[in-house]
């Protein structure tokens, strides 16, 4: 088995657990932004230490970060903060499963971004499964019980905050994978990790700024709540760590189609944590989705 593939597995299983906790700080009154914000204020020092105990003690030191790593890792890490606020804000309208199904649909997305910023390969047989993946996110998109006219039914609020999160997942994954592959010196965990560092420092910068300047108190929320919030950036933190390494090793729209087991994470923590309850047009297309995914997985 190469490595990058139990790596995949231990980040989606990490995210699942995250989304699950902000869900919940979400339900605490904590605001869209702040709820996102939690990941970051409380994983960014314990990643960048770690990234400072490892150069030393693997004796590579300080990393030469050079001019191409900062595009691809600021638009990685804006559009990382971006997506994130669009699932959390999805819970508002959708239950817990649907949106991580949602969500999701960077796997397709992130295929053709790569292709383009990367030039990474796709097969006609990974152009097949997307297709069977769009058809179940056009079954996603039309919510339980829902009246009107066919398009009004599809193109709503939660099928933007949803698709809008799998495009700025799939930007994210191969900003991500274009920073740490522009560093050329270090191993692959050193690469990751000290891309990941860089990455959440900025972002928890950039959200504290926000905050204060937007929604002011909100941070003060988010340190009251450092119960849930604390257990929301250790997550993140080993999931991200993960996959910042599996995008080392992989290009990211085969990590993200593996990472599509968070689905079935997912359906687990929405039934027994909230008591959600699916459709059967919300389970038809979760199937398909569920068998795009298998078919990217057989095919990469």
């Amino acid at each position: 088995m190469e490595l990058w593939i139990p790596i995949t597995l231990a980040a989606a299983t990490a995210q699942a657990l995250r989304f699950m906790l902000q869900k919940h700080l979400r339900g605490m009154q904590l605001s869209t932004a702040g709820a996102t914000f939690a990941r970051f204020i409380y994983s960014s020092p314990l990643v960048v230490l770690i990234a400072i105990m490892y150069a030393r003690t693997s004796g590579q030191g300080v990393p030469q970060i050079p001019e191409s790593f900062w595009p691809y890792a600021i638009a990685g890490g804006a559009s990382q903060i971006l997506a994130t606020m669009c699932v959390v804000a999805l819970f508002s309208h959708r239950n817990f499963a649907v949106g991580i199904t949602f969500k999701k649909t960077e796997v397709l997305l992130s295929a053709l971004i790569g292709f383009v910023i990367l030039g990474d390969v796709i097969t006609g047989w990974a152009i097949g499964a997307m297709i069977i993946g769009l058809v179940g996110v056009l079954l996603l998109s039309d919510p339980p019980n829902a009246i009107g006219s066919w398009h009004q039914r599809i193109f709503n609020r939660a099928t933007a905050l949803g698709l809008g999160a799998g495009v700025l997942f799939g930007v994210s994954g191969n900003g991500y994978r274009g920073a740490s592959l522009s560093l050329l010196e270090g191993d692959v965990f050193y690469r990751a990790i000290v891309t990941l560092a860089i990455v959440t420092a900025l972002q928890t910068a950039s959200m504290a700024i926000w905050l204060v300047w937007r929604e002011r108190g909100e941070i003060m929320r988010v340190i009251r709540a450092w119960r849930v919030a604390g257990l929301v950036g250790l997550t993140s933190m080993v999931g991200s760590i993960c996959w910042f390494n599996a995008y080392t090793l992989q290009t990211a729209a085969y990590v993200n189609a593996l990472g599509q087991i968070e689905l079935l994470l997912s359906l687990a923590i929405g039934a027994f944590a909230f008591g959600e309850k699916i459709s059967r047009r919300e389970w038809q297309g979760i199937i398909f989705l569920a068998v795009s995914i298998v078919l990217l997985v057989l095919v990469t």
